[in-house]
């Protein structure tokens, strides 16, 4: 796919989710300009014009890996409760779209039953602070 190509397929992958409700955009915590989160949870960060991060939650990984494991669209990280997303593809925006269906579902559960959140579990792009 061309550059312009994918710049579009991110670009209409932020505003398509931007108009679901309970979804606000602003700054992430890895400094990525585009970031879509539920509450104080960020679920989604745009990196790059063909790069996503969700946050999908360990156990959902756990649930759904699978399936995960088969798309060739999808890195994976071990002990991470994120997913990166290549947006190469038109195909990749509706997977991309799904997992944030499935991220929605898994912080949902999280909080219903006071699920601990890990400090430690970043995207693929946060930056330790210098020592």
């Amino acid at each position: 796919m061309r550059q312009a190509a994918r710049v579009n397929a991110a670009r209409y992958a932020r505003e398509h989710l931007m108009s679901w409700p309970g979804l606000t955009s602003g700054p992430a915590s890895c400094c990525s300009e585009y970031c879509l989160r539920t509450g104080a949870v960020e679920l989604v960060h745009f990196h790059e014009e063909q790069e996503a991060d969700v946050y999908l939650t360990r156990w959902m990984i756990a649930k759904l890996q699978p399936a995960l494991s088969h798309s060739t669209a999808l890195r994976l990280r071990d002990s991470s409760g994120w997913v990166t997303v290549r947006l190469d593809v038109g195909s990749d925006i509706d997977l991309l779209v799904t997992l944030v269906s499935a991220a929605l579902q898994a912080v949902t559960f999280a909080a219903e039953y006071s699920l601990p959140a890990s400090d430690s579990d970043r995207c693929s792009r946060h930056r330790l602070p210098a020592p």
